[in-house]
C-alpha cells in the first residue's frame, strides 16, 4: 500500500492510544479488578510491546527495545489476574516508550529496506492497536469513566425506525475473504463455497424501543425464552435488565452512556447485549439470529447475478468498494455513539440492509470455527486458541476504525460478554 498512508495510519493510532493514556487519572490507570477489564496502564504498554515484538524484532530483526517487555506485556503468558501487580512503569515512561516505538516504526516504513514482509507486520500491529483503541473505549463505558478524548460528545439524534425484511435468495455462496484482498486475518482465509437456503433478514438492527418491549413483557423472567446456557448466565448474573439500564418509573428506563445517565434512544440500535440476550429476544419475537454466512451474503451480495444464488460477485463493503464515509457508516468514534437505524442510507447493501458496517457489532448464530484448510498466521494466538469457544460477530461498531473493516471481517467473543459494543439483527424463521 502507499507508504505515506500507512505512516499516517500508524501515527493516528498511536495518537489515540496516547490520548487515552493521558485522559485517565492515577486511580483510573489501574482501575478495579474485573475479569473483563485490563488495567489501562498495562493495556497501553501491551500495545507498544506487540508493535515492538512483531514489527521491530520479528520483521526488522532489531534487538529488544523494552526492558523486561516480554515479562510485563505478553498477554498469552501473563494471566489476567496478575496484570495489576506487575510493577508497571509510570505513565510518563510508558508514554515516552510509545512515542519512540511509533517513530521508529514510521522510520522503518520509510526506509529502502521496507519490504512485503515488513508491510504485513506493520499492518498487523496497526490493526492490533486499532482493536485495542476500541477496547479502551468500551473499558471507559464498563467503568463509568468519561468518554475518551478522541470521542465526540454523544447526543441522541433524531431518527426513525426502519422496519421490514430483505429477501435474500438461496444457492451457492462464497464465504470468506478472496485471495486478492491485500490484508486479512487468518480466520478469514479463504473464501469457500457454502449452500444457503433463501432467507429474510431485517433491514436494520433491533432497536432500543424493540428491546424495551421485551424487557417490559418480562423477557428476563420467562424461562421458556432462554437456552439452558443463557438461563444459567441470567441467574448467575442476576440480570433483570440490560447492563447499563435502570428503571425510571414503572415502565420506562434510562441507560448509562459512559459517565452520564440518559433516556433511551428508541430508534438507535440496541447495544451492550450478549449472545444469550439476543437469542432470548429472538424467541420472544418469533425470529432467529442469522448465521455468519447469511449475514455475509446479505452484506456483500451484488446483483445482477447470473443463475441461482445470492450473487456472482461479492462487494467488499455493503455499498461497494468505496471507502466508508459518514453518509454510509457510523464508524471512527463519529458522534460518540450510535446513530438511529434510519441513518446512513447511502450504505445500504444491494438487498436493502442498512448499517451492516458500523453502529453495533452484530451477533450471529455461528460458533467461531476455522474455515476449511485453515493455517495459522505467524501470530498464532490471534485465532487458533479461541476456536469452538466463542460466537462470531460481524460488521463493526461506531468505535471501530473504518480502515479495519470489510464484509468478511470476523469478530469473536464469549457468549456472555455484554460489555462490548454489540447488538444484533434478526431473521424470519422461514423465508
Amino acid at each position: 500500500m502507499d507508504r505515506d498512508t500507512l505512516c499516517a495510519w500508524i501515527r493516528d493510532a498511536r495518537e489515540k492510544t496516547l490520548l487515552y493514556l493521558e485522559g485517565l487519572d492515577e486511580e483510573q490507570l489501574i482501575g478495579p479488578r474485573l475479569e473483563i477489564v485490563n488495567p489501562p496502564l498495562w493495556e497501553v504498554g501491551h500495545v507498544g510491546w506487540f508493535q515492538e515484538r512483531w514489527m521491530l524484532r520479528h520483521a526488522a530483526g532489531e534487538p529488544a527495545r523494552l526492558p523486561h517487555g516480554d515479562a510485563l506485556y505478553d498477554s498469552i503468558q501473563i494471566a489476567h489476574r496478575a496484570r495489576p501487580d506487575l510493577g508497571l512503569l509510570p505513565r510518563a515512561e510508558i508514554g515516552r516508550q510509545l512515542r519512540e516505538l511509533g517513530a521508529r516504526v514510521v522510520e522503518r516504513v520509510q526506509s529502502p529496506a521496507f519490504g512485503p514482509d515488513d508491510e504485513y507486520f506493520a499492518l498487523l500491529t496497526l490493526f492490533h492497536e486499532d482493536m485495542h483503541v476500541e477496547a479502551f473505549t468500551y473499558t471507559c463505558q464498563t467503568l463509568a469513566y468519561r468518554a475518551p478524548p478522541y470521542c465526540a460528545r454523544y447526543e441522541p439524534g433524531a431518527g426513525a425506525p426502519l422496519p421490514g425484511d430483505a429477501d435474500v435468495p438461496g444457492g451457492a455462496f462464497r464465504l470468506g475473504a478472496p485471495r486478492g484482498e491485500p490484508f486479512v486475518f487468518d480466520n478469514e482465509k479463504w473464501e469457500h463455497e457454502v449452500q444457503l437456503e433463501p432467507f429474510c433478514i431485517a433491514r436494520a438492527p433491533v432497536t432500543q424501543r424493540e428491546f424495551a418491549q421485551f424487557v417490559r413483557d418480562g423477557g428476563y423472567r420467562r424461562r421458556a425464552l432462554w437456552s439452558a446456557d443463557g438461563w444459567r448466565w441470567r441467574k448467575g448474573a442476576r440480570a433483570e435488565l440490560p447492563v447499563y439500564w435502570r428503571a425510571d418509573g414503572p415502565r420506562d428506563f434510562v441507560r448509562r452512556v459512559f459517565d452520564r445517565w440518559l433516556p433511551l434512544a428508541p430508534d438507535e440500535p440496541m447495544i451492550h447485549v450478549n449472545y444469550f440476550e439476543a437469542q432470548a429476544y429472538c424467541r420472544f419475537a418469533a425470529r432467529r439470529l442469522p448465521t455468519e454466512a447469511e449475514w455475509e451474503a446479505a452484506a456483500s451480495g451484488a446483483p445482477p447475478a447470473p443463475g441461482p444464488g445470492p450473487a456472482a460477485h461479492k462487494r467488499r463493503l455493503p455499498w461497494g468498494d468505496r471507502p466508508p464515509d459518514a453518509a454510509r457508516a457510523c464508524l471512527d468514534f463519529a458522534g460518540g455513539g450510535c446513530a438511529p437505524v434510519s441513518a446512513a442510507a447511502a450504505g445500504d447493501s444491494a438487498f436493502g440492509c442498512r448499517q451492516m458496517i458500523g453502529g453495533v457489532w452484530e451477533w450471529t448464530a455461528s460458533d467461531f470455527l476455522p474455515f476449511p484448510g485453515f493455517v495459522a498466521d505467524p501470530y498464532r494466538e490471534y485465532s487458533e486458541p479461541w476456536f469452538a469457544t466463542r460466537k462470531v460477530l460481524r460488521g463493526g461498531c461506531w468505535a471501530t476504525r473504518a480502515r479495519l473493516l470489510r464484509n468478511t471481517w470476523r469478530n469473536f467473543f464469549e457468549p456472555h460478554r455484554n460489555d462490548i459494543f454489540a447488538g444484533f439483527r434478526t431473521c424470519a424463521l422461514r423465508a
